[in-house]
């Protein structure tokens, strides 16, 4: 149990994100007391369109967003929609690209805390090239990835000073 100002807290987290020819962005992640976060920031040169927006498991980057591994899903379930019962934690839907390239993320979830048991802090946050069809789309990667397609941008979650 919580005791003093530590329940009252807000956790603050960045990623910056860099990938593919010139896709680029930084984000930001707030965790309230009531432990929802929000997710807020801005990624461009991307395609125009939707793309899978994703939390992965690892905080790697040695092999470019190759080497994130798979979606966060500490309780093993489907990919689903950020709003299905059933999703990997990371399960974050799409964010859309306009005609010039630009995403503005703003997204708010109960399942990326940045503290206790499953906290996403030192995993990555991925943007695929395609479409996240949210685990709907038939296809052989849809309940394990949304067949999203190519890693195209990520980015390490870490804390962020409070100053």
């Amino acid at each position: 149990m919580e005791t003093g100002g530590a329940r009252n807290a807000t956790v603050k987290a960045v990623a910056l994100i860099s990938g593919d020819s010139n896709v680029r962005g930084s984000l930001h992640f707030v965790q309230g007391a009531s432990g929802i976060t929000y997710v807020k920031g801005k990624i461009t040169g991307l395609k125009q369109g939707l793309h899978g927006f994703h939390i992965h498991a690892l905080g790697d980057t040695t092999n470019g967003c190759n080497s994130t591994g798979p979606h966060f899903n500490p309780l093993k379930n489907d990919h689903g929609a950020p709003s299905d019962n059933e999703r990997h934690a990371g399960d974050l839907g799409n964010i859309v690209a306009g005609p010039d390239g630009v995403a503005e993320v703003s997204i708010v979830d109960r399942l990326i805390p940045l503290s206790g048991q499953h906290s996403i802090l030192g995993r990555a946050v991925v943007v695929h090239a395609d479409p996240d069809d949210l685990g709907k789309g038939g296809h052989e990667l849809s309940k394990t990835t949304g067949n999203a397609g190519a890693r195209v941008g990520c980015g390490i979650i870490g804390l962020q000073s409070s100053v």
